[in-house]
């Protein structure tokens, strides 16, 4: 195999054991498809990252015995069952290819068409989003998907329809720019978005779960809300923490010092009693809360000047992967 590969794909996995025999087969027949070869200029080539997110049953083992007859395979397995954004992350961390695509591995996104995602990308995008239109799920899992899609949309302003289909392509530079952590892979859109870069979707196929059962469903709704606070303030205002403790800050005083000030001009020229009022204690709170967000945005913005990132997992062992990366 060439040391770098055109291509990229990464596939996240955890106890999937039935699902990976046919997943491998219908990748490798989707690669051999001349329209994919077609869109590259150079010959090519591709690299299929299988990522163990902390397996319990025998899906690591069928990896590596496919790796000897399948160079193409390669395989990274976590310490412990990290979660999605966690794999995906090592995937990026170790992807090769001037082009990534990503998807799950459980038989429900369709590999034959990551030559559509490829052939959008190339007409400009930076990353292209698959849009599950025509969903096989259960209603558990598909009435707080569109929850948090319609949210996502109305509070981003970034008109896709599915933020958080696990089919994905992106260009090299989109993942390089990518620090993900918590459960932000639902994000990545919107991450990439505010970083400059160009998205957009298309519909997909979508099939049903053939094997086991969804990892997902309405538990992840509320982490995702906060994640989505987590992402708004690190892509608006990591850089610049005052800017959002700052406007917190003068809003509360201004509140506080209206308060004040109305009780004041109450006490002087109507001669009010100001002893025991709550509205009184009110503005004082809103005064002390005040100083608090300014100088916790302050100290934000000292910390920025000296911060390092470490990522979110840990990895036992590598096959068939080079380590330099």
């Amino acid at each position: 195999m060439p040391s770098n590969p055109v291509l990229s794909l990464i596939v996240p996995f955890y106890n999937e054991e039935e699902s990976l025999p046919m997943l491998l087969d219908q990748i490798c027949q989707a690669m051999e498809e001349q329209e994919l070869h077609a869109l590259f200029e150079l010959p090519f080539t591709f690299e299929l990252l299988m990522i163990d997110d902390g397996s319990t049953d025998g899906s690591s083992g069928f990896i590596r015995k496919q790796i000897d007859r399948r160079p193409e395979v390669k395989l990274v397995s976590l310490q412990k069952n990290f979660g999605k954004t966690a794999a995906l992350a090592a995937g990026f961390r170790y992807a090769s290819g001037e082009v990534v695509v990503t998807l799950d591995a459980d038989l429900q996104d369709d590999p034959f068409t990551v030559k559509e995602l490829v052939a959008k990308l190339q007409e400009g995008y930076d990353l292209v989003s698959g849009w599950k239109r025509q969903r096989n799920d259960p209603l558990s899992k598909t009435i707080p998907s569109r929850i948090f899609n319609t949210t996502t949309r109305l509070l981003t302003g970034i008109e896709l329809h599915d933020f958080n289909c696990g089919l994905k392509a992106y260009r090299k530079k989109v993942v390089a720019s990518l620090d993900l952590h918590g459960e932000m892979h639902r994000y990545i859109p919107v991450l990439a978005e505010w970083n400059g870069f160009r998205v957009t979707e298309i519909p997909v196929k979508h099939n049903a779960r053939r094997f086991g059962r969804t990892k997902f469903g309405a538990s992840r709704v509320f982490p995702g809300l906060f994640d989505f606070f987590t992402v708004l303030f690190i892509t608006r205002y990591l850089r610049q923490p005052m800017h959002f403790f700052g406007m917190l800050s003068l809003i509360s005083f201004l509140a506080g010092f209206g308060i004040s000030l109305y009780v004041t001009i109450g006490k002087i020229f109507f001669n009010q009693a100001v002893v025991n009022r709550p509205i009184l204690f009110l503005g004082i709170l809103l005064i002390i809360v005040a100083v608090q967000f300014f100088s916790i945005g302050l100290l934000g913005e000292m910390l920025t000047r000296d911060t390092s990132s470490t990522p979110d997992y840990t990895v036992r062992e590598t096959v068939n992967v080079d380590e330099d990366r």
